[in-house]
């Protein structure tokens, strides 16, 4: 999703603020940052996902390595409670669900199953990181309310920080609150994407699809 970055430049240096703990500033619509920190033992780190608050933060013990908003599964397509473990990660995954059929030149949107010709090409779930069979966080629109099909959506660069802070069996515990809520909570800035326009399918066809990070991803 390369247009995002093209709109990120247009916005005020001074929107551009870097961060320096789980906590976070207001930002400019557009601009949406979180750090992310090195943990000191990668086989500690857990992630806690609230509901309610539509909070994912990714712990190594009580020290908070990143936290951010996120989009969460639709009441009639709820994203599971429970304890799991992430088990598969991919970082350019393609949806075999929800996607486009190329017809020569031509790109429309079209579920895999519909009868529609022309070659299938999956909507992008970029730093895809699995942790029930069909559903897993990666990178999309985040919304002030819930919005996906049950999967979890992280917002622009949280995506590649959250993939490169989990590994395979790195535990998620979700519910609908987390004691982190009433201390990490308050200061996660929410991100809005809700007026964004639709991104141009013949770009989401491609590896252009996939927004890729500008800089480093975790710091000390």
């Amino acid at each position: 999703m390369r247009f995002i970055f093209r709109l990120l430049l247009l916005v005020p240096l001074a929107a551009l603020t870097l961060l320096t703990s789980c906590t976070t500033m207001p930002q400019l619509s557009g601009a949406y940052h979180v750090t992310a920190r090195k943990p000191h033992d990668p086989s500690k780190v857990r992630v806690d996902l609230s509901l309610s608050k539509q909070n994912v933060y990714v712990m190594e013990g009580d020290r908070c390595l990143m936290a951010a908003a996120v989009s969460v599964g639709l009441p009639n397509k709820p994203t599971p409670k429970g304890n799991f473990r992430i088990y598969n990660k991919i970082e350019n995954k393609r949806s075999g669900s929800y996607g486009y059929r190329v017809q020569g030149e031509r790109v429309v949107p079209a579920d895999a199953g519909a009868n529609v010709p022309g070659r299938y090409v999956g909507y992008p779930m970029g730093y895809w990181c699995e942790f029930a069979p069909a559903y897993g966080f990666h990178q999309g629109f985040v919304h002030p309310y819930p919005r996906t099909h049950g999967c979890v959506r992280l917002h622009g660069e949280a995506a590649p920080k959250f993939f490169a802070l989990v590994r395979i069996g790195t535990p998620v515990h979700i519910a609908n609150s987390m004691p982190e809520d009433a201390t990490l909570g308050p200061s996660v800035t929410r991100v809005d994407d809700s007026k964004a326009p639709d991104p141009d399918p013949r770009l989401m066809v491609t590896a252009a699809g996939f927004q890729k990070p500008a800089g480093p991803l975790l710091v000390e």
